[in-house]
């Protein structure tokens, strides 16, 4: 019995984490297999780096802003490898959160190696076997490299490896404009590179709202960032004189040579579900290479579970962690209950600054959906903590069931928005509507009155006429 386990979960990231923990907490008896680090991609190389490295962009740029607080004059010197020790500073103190000796104390067996599946009840990790009634694949995904001819052989930066620069990149490309890409940009540009951004689309940030996007793509470009949308890279060369060159076609058609010293890669991410025949397992794919899972997040083996990057169709690591529930408890309860995975109230946020988060449907994916759909815009340049704060920039946009305060969807560009779109989540997990927001206290001053402020926004519109002017004559009555 030493080496049979009810779960044996695979992958150590933020899903695979969660699945051990939660199926422990249940007194499942749960395996952890991890082959590299404990904690995966964000808090090795994603989340966790990338938020350490915009914080000290951010505290640059706030250096540059003196003039605004009042400050004459500022002086700093920029010592870029100490600012990497930083990140590696920060992913060290939350690595106990994720460690093999916190999980062990739990109750999880952790083991470190690489797992293969033997079949779809065992699995081996070097001469150990595990037999397992319920296995979770947590397997992440990793960063997709296009095929551009000469890219490979100057090795590029992904989120992956950019932690090991130790020398600021004098002029930096970015590919890519999604989340990743601007985060990045920006952060970049802030700490003093000369950064191109290129996007093959028409615009960057694609899934957000054109008029909410506008306004991180003006603060990036006010940031030194040059913004190149509806060009396609083509190539990568070196000249004769040893110069990088991304070959591409702008947006008139013609073709260019951009020079860089570093390029970084932020095209998207694949699940890292390569280098193994699935299908002799009975376990199927997607066509974007996610395993293909059910309702309940099994795979076409019900035994088998998937969540996380792998198997999409979010790549957060909150949505990581919330799939990871619901398949803990799936493989300890079934088949006697089952629990649905839900969707309906996720909420996101890109880490730009501004930041833009989002949890339901913005105006393009209703309009797409053929939702019918009221919106109302709140902007900070009329709250008053934003404006003490030099921070009076963004807007809040809601979208609610048309003639009722129900919210469907909300989009917030601004400082802290990532904090803010927390009560607008939990609003609509709880049924709640915006009147109900109104109806309560919010401390003065701060930046979360402006939720309130917007349910009043939607509210003022919609206060009956012919009430009011009974009131006005109620009043006149009275005096």
């Amino acid at each position: 019995m030493e080496n049979r386990y009810n779960v044996v979960v695979i992958g150590a990231g933020s899903a695979g984490l969660i699945s051990a923990y939660m199926s422990a907490a249940v007194k499942s008896r749960v395996a952890l297999i991890e082959k590299h680090k404990m904690g995966g991609d964000c808090l090795n190389t994603g989340c966790v780096p990338s938020k350490a490295l915009i914080r000290t962009a951010r505290f640059v740029h706030d250096m540059q802003r003196h003039q605004e607080l009042g400050i004459a004059e500022v002086q700093y010197k920029l010592d870029f490898a100490q600012v990497m020790d930083r990140v590696r500073e920060k992913i060290t103190a939350i690595e106990p959160h994720d460690s093999v000796e916190r999980y062990s104390a739990l109750g999880v067996n952790c083991i470190s190696g690489h797992a293969t599946i033997e079949d779809p009840w065992t699995v081996r990790v070097g001469d150990q076997i595990f037999k397992t009634k319920n296995i979770v694949l947590a397997l992440g995904a990793s960063p997709f490299v296009p095929p551009l001819p000469g890219l490979a052989a100057i090795k590029p930066l992904t989120s992956e490896n950019l932690w090991d620069l130790r020398v600021l990149p004098k002029r930096l490309l970015v590919l890519g404009g999604g989340p990743i890409g601007c985060e990045l940009a920006q952060a970049f540009a802030r700490l003093g590179s000369e950064v191109t951004q290129i996007e093959k689309g028409p615009r960057l940030l694609p899934r957000e709202d054109e008029d909410m996007a506008a306004l991180v793509i003006a603060k990036l470009a006010a940031d030194g960032v040059k913004l190149r949308p509806s060009t396609e890279a083509l190539s990568v060369i070196v000249s004769a004189a040893g110069e990088k060159l991304l070959v591409c076609r702008n947006r008139e058609g013609q073709e260019e040579k951009l020079p860089f010293d570093e390029i970084l890669v932020a095209v998207g991410r694949q699940a890292n579900t390569k280098n193994v025949d699935w299908s002799k397992l009975g376990i199927a794919l997607n066509p974007n290479q996610t395993f293909k899972t059910d309702a309940y997040l099994r795979t076409t083996q019900k035994h088998i579970y998937a969540a996380g990057d792998c198997a999409g169709p979010y790549q957060f690591t909150h949505a990581a962690a919330h799939q990871a529930w619901y398949c803990a408890m799936n493989a300890a309860f079934s088949p006697f209950v089952k629990f649905k995975t839900d969707y309906r109230v996720l909420p996101w946020c890109t880490f730009t600054d501004p930041e833009i988060a989002q949890v339901g449907l913005n105006e393009q994916a209703a309009q797409q959906q053929n939702i019918p759909y009221e919106v109302t815009r709140y902007d900070f340049s009329e709250l008053d903590r934003a404006i003490v704060e030099n921070e009076d920039y963004g807007a809040i946009k809601v979208l609610t069931v048309p003639g009722k305060d129900q919210i469907l969807g909300v989009t917030i560009c601004s400082h802290l928005a990532g904090e803010l779109i927390g009560e607008f989540a939990l609003a609509m997990k709880q049924g709640l509507g915006l009147k109900k927001i109104l109806g309560t206290v919010h401390a003065y001053p701060s930046f979360i009155e402006a939720n309130k402020a917007i349910a009043g926004a939607w509210t003022r519109p919609r206060v009956p006429m012919w009430a009011l002017s009974i009131l006005q004559h109620y009043h006149s009555w009275r005096r």
